[in-house]
């Protein structure tokens, strides 16, 4: 069976693996579709304003 200092490590090592898991899973479905999406929105606009610039001067 396991010592205490191995149980404490197996521990250790579950809850590092288990938030990483997790940071994992928050990471791929909420910040980087909201990262793609800002920048997209962003560039939208600067394409727009671009546009407006080039409609102005002609």
């Amino acid at each position: 069976m396991f010592e205490f200092d191995q149980y404490l490590g197996f521990l250790a090592f579950l809850t590092i693996l288990t938030i990483g898991f997790w940071l994992m899973i928050f990471l791929l479905t909420f910040v980087i579709p909201y990262w793609i999406g800002g920048s997209l929105i962003e560039r939208l606009q600067e394409i727009r304003e671009e546009r407006k610039a080039k409609n102005a001067q002609s």
